[in-house]
């Protein structure tokens, strides 16, 4: 028995042995796998900063060459131009769209408009309005139902169905800034601009200024009433222009309501406020109140229109004067702004068809008659630029005199005798037997009162 159990023991001890180298083994395996594992998540971290790193530079390397390539393209590639624009722009003076309660009612403006209609008035000058690209008048007068007239001698008025006469005529843009824009009080002003939004006419003048886009390019237009504060309105008219630059305007047309009646030179103050408008960046100055032509003076490159004279006017059926123009100037817009090849037109007409009295239908010159206005344009621009060489006698068309007027600062040259835009056949003769020639409610003289202050 005592044998058995000590080799029993042995065979224990063995076993035990055994199982100790095993699991040594096992713990060496584990250990080691361990390692190599760590090795191999280390070398793969390694790597894979290296890689990181290695991108980055490319990256950059790559951004760096792009900025440099863009950048030499940006140096070689040339700035966009903007092809010139061309557009005409027509200016015409005082429109009296009305009557004076006082004047006989059968022979005024009002009873042609019951008679003959809106197409009526415009119809001898629609083809040139219709063939430009912008037509601006002088609207004098107002559009209301006011009974509240003003003390003055003469007040204008009309219902506001006549802004017709000026859309039938193809007249966009009106100044209201002059002395008989609030005949009929404040409302009456109201009222009149009213009127003109509605009929999508557009308007200016006082502290109202717009800007238009025609054909890409934007026109600023002002309007300043010079008769109440004179050389006082420079701020206003300075603040005006700014007003339109900053708005965008590459054109800016500048319209004074200006100057004293029937006189044949501006004075002082329409020639400082004109040197100070294009000094200030208007590219086209023009006026009216004078009822007569004046002459037309170039400044800096730049032209102004004195006085335009009257054109469809309900304020007298006799005036004393007649002539009057259409003034047009063709501009020429490219990335530098208005090029400076002041291309002008003048057109000389009526401001009626007949002859003998006001109709109220203006209508261009033809013939000798053309050649007089013209030449009494030439005279009063003399008389401004102190040029000795234009003719002292209005109905001369000498060549010498031809030859002057090649040196003007407009161009007559594209007056056409011939064209169909001056074509008179639109006049009806059967109007003349409708007026009595023994009229008499007018003053001869078209003294009005330009006493009254305007309300701004």
């Amino acid at each position: 028995m005592p044998p058995k159990k000590k080799k029993h023991k042995k065979r224990a001890y063995r076993k035990s042995r055994y199982y100790r180298r095993r699991q040594q083994l096992t713990e060496r395996l584990l250990i080691g796998c361990g390692a190599v594992l760590i090795l191999l998540l280390l070398i793969i971290l390694v790597r894979g900063c290296s890689a990181r790193k290695n991108g980055t530079v490319k990256t950059n390397a790559s951004a760096k060459s792009q900025d440099e390539t863009s950048a030499s393209d940006a140096d070689l590639t040339p700035t966009p131009t903007m092809a010139p624009v061309s557009l005409t722009v027509s200016v015409v003076g005082d429109c009296t769209l009305g009557t004076d309660e006082n004047f006989d009612y059968d022979t005024s403006l009002n009873a042609y408009y019951e008679n003959y209609g809106a197409d009526y008035f415009f119809s001898n000058v629609k083809s040139i309005f219709s063939a430009d690209d912008l037509t601006i008048a002088n609207f004098e007068g107002t559009l209301t139902d006011s009974d509240e007239r003003e003390d003055k001698e003469y007040a204008f008025k009309a219902p506001a169905e006549y802004t017709s006469i000026l859309t039938a005529g193809s007249v966009e843009a009106v100044n209201t800034a002059n002395n008989h824009s609030h005949d009929y009080g404040d409302q009456s002003y109201t009222d009149t601009i009213q009127a003109l939004d509605n009929a999508g006419i557009l308007n200016f003048g006082y502290d109202k200024t717009v800007v238009t886009e025609v054909k890409g390019i934007k026109i600023g237009l002002v309007g300043i009433y010079e008769l109440k504060d004179h050389l006082g309105r420079e701020e206003q008219l300075k603040q005006n222009i700014a007003k339109v630059k900053a708005d965008g305007a590459q054109i800016t047309i500048v319209i004074f309501h200006w100057g004293n009646e029937k006189e044949e030179v501006p004075d002082s103050n329409q020639t400082t406020l004109a040197h100070l408008a294009i000094d200030e960046g208007a590219d086209l100055v023009c006026g009216h109140h004078p009822h007569v032509l004046q002459g037309i003076e170039e400044y800096k490159g730049k032209n102004i229109v004195y006085s335009l004279g009257n054109f469809c006017f309900g304020g007298n059926q006799y005036p004393s004067d007649m002539d009057t123009m259409i003034f047009q100037q063709t501009f020429t817009v490219d990335q530098d702004g208005v090029k400076a090849n002041n291309i002008t037109n003048i057109i000389p007409c009526s401001i009626s068809s007949d002859s003998d009295y006001n109709n109220y239908q203006p209508t261009p010159a033809e013939g000798d008659e053309a050649t007089r206005i013209l030449s009494k344009i030439q005279e009063r621009t003399a008389m401004i630029t102190g040029d000795a060489t234009s003719s002292s006698d209005s109905s001369d068309s000498s060549e010498e005199d031809n030859e002057d007027s090649s040196e003007d600062s407009y161009d007559d040259s594209s007056y056409d005798e011939g064209s169909d835009s001056y074509d008179d056949s639109y006049y009806d003769d059967s109007y003349d037997d409708s007026y009595d020639d023994s009229y008499s409610d007018y003053d001869e003289d078209d003294s009005y009162d330009y006493s009254y202050d305007e309300e701004e």
